[in-house]
């Protein structure tokens, strides 16, 4: 009974946080209001069609009310941070996302000047977003350059091959996120 409680009890708090009642939410999910409040007390357990619509109602994936909170949420302290790389390169490239096991992943990555993340422009499957932190980017995405500055960001396809270089005189510091993750 106690996962039926915690289970309802998402829906519930879920359901306030849209200022939504209990009837309202009943009725967008063609149930009695109820049965739904039987379900938020956990005194009932809804079927996997009844979360369907009731993720739906709510908008949000219907893995938000089957995971634990911890599964989802996920604190990643800066001296705990995962430590990859490039092949055949020296850049620092951190993992700011708890893993590779999600949607997205998010790295932060450090090239001393005149470094570049791969020798020839490399694609991989998703999109991708990249915030210039210090330093100066020029980054090759097919055949077009763009020089990036600290606070410039860029989207791009991730299909398109792709290179980043660092230029300048100081070190570069960027942050992309990548999805799906690629590393």
């Amino acid at each position: 009974m106690k996962k039926n409680l915690k289970l309802g009890s998402k829906i519930r708090e879920m359901r306030r946080s849209q200022n939504m009642s209990l009837a309202q939410l009943a009725d967008k999910i063609d149930k009695t209001s109820s049965y739904l409040s039987q379900v938020e007390r956990g005194l009932a357990e809804p079927s996997i069609t009844a979360l369907r619509e009731i993720s739906k109602a709510l908008d949000v994936p219907i893995f938000y009310f089957l995971v634990e909170d911890e599964e989802h949420n996920a604190v990643v302290r800066k001296n705990e941070r995962k430590q990859l790389g490039f092949p055949g390169s020296n850049s620092k490239v951190e993992l700011i996302s708890p893993d590779l096991n999600h949607q997205m992943e998010i790295i932060e990555v450090t090239l001393e000047p005149g470094e570049t993340t791969v020798d020839m422009p490399l694609s991989h499957q998703g999109e991708e977003c990249t915030l210039v932190l210090e330093g100066k980017l020029d980054i090759k995405i097919g055949d077009k350059n763009y020089i990036l500055e600290p606070g410039d960001s860029i989207y791009y396809l991730a299909s398109i091959p792709h290179r980043l270089l660092s230029i300048g005189d100081e070190p570069l510091v960027f942050v992309s996120a990548i999805t799906p993750p690629n590393f």
